[in-house]
């Protein structure tokens, strides 16, 4: 059962939004303001969500709420990885929520949180149960980013080149699970409060198995995208 529609990935990371043409952010909220009535027309009873915010800037928020953008719409959703790619610490967390909760009165969801294995299996185990204890008490919803991991032989969506080296090949090992269908030790620790944020190609044989796996690992909500 769909229960949320979210408005774009990362609008304000500058790879996935033409900064150049929209510097003041107006043309991107003309389209989500559109785009998010016209939904409210079709299905009332979805929530609707900004984000998710990558990186969290409360300044970034403010200008919609300038621009009217957010009176349109239920949530704010961010992302963050800061045993990844972020530039701040996983202790962090509940200010970086704090600083949007200050700008905004919309509920704050957390659509992105990971931890990639790339170092060592034991990084990722460590940072699912910190984020689970720093986020939990403190936002609507989170969804762990991922169930599985990117296969090798594809491509990663993402700002980061293959010449940047780790920055790159950190995007195949966010998942739980191995890119060959083992599951790694953090699986074990997942908590069912949380939700599961995994994205799927167009008809991606992956599917079936996925959802298998979240059954068994009793995840009760699922947000992607594709």
């Amino acid at each position: 059962m769909i229960t949320a529609i979210k408005f774009w990935n990362e609008p304000n990371n500058k790879s996935h939004w033409d900064y150049e043409k929209d510097p003041e952010w107006k043309d991107f909220s003309e389209m989500t303001r559109l785009a998010a009535q016209r939904v409210r027309e079709l299905a009332p009873h979805l929530t609707l969500v900004l984000g998710g915010i990558s990186p969290i800037d409360p300044v970034f928020v403010m200008r919609l709420a300038d621009l009217g953008l957010l009176d349109c719409l239920d949530a704010v959703a961010v992302h963050g990885f800061p045993l990844d790619w972020n530039h701040w610490q996983i202790d962090e967390w509940p200010n970086k929520i704090a600083e949007i909760q200050a700008v905004t009165n919309l509920p704050i969801w957390v659509t992105e949180v990971g931890a990639s294995t790339f170092g060592a299996d034991e990084i990722q185990v460590f940072g699912l149960q910190r984020m689970g204890e720093l986020l939990l008490p403190i936002v609507e919803n989170i969804f762990w980013y991922s169930l599985l991991d990117l296969p090798p032989t594809w491509e990663a969506t993402t700002r980061h080149k293959e010449s940047e080296g780790s920055s790159y090949y950190r995007h195949f090992y966010m998942g739980m699970i191995r890119a060959d269908g083992t599951p790694k030790p953090s699986l074990k620790h997942f908590n069912p409060q949380m939700g599961i944020c995994q994205w799927f190609h167009f008809e991606d044989a992956r599917l079936d198995f996925a959802v298998d796996w979240l059954h068994k690992i009793g995840a009760k909500k699922i947000t992607n995208w594709h």
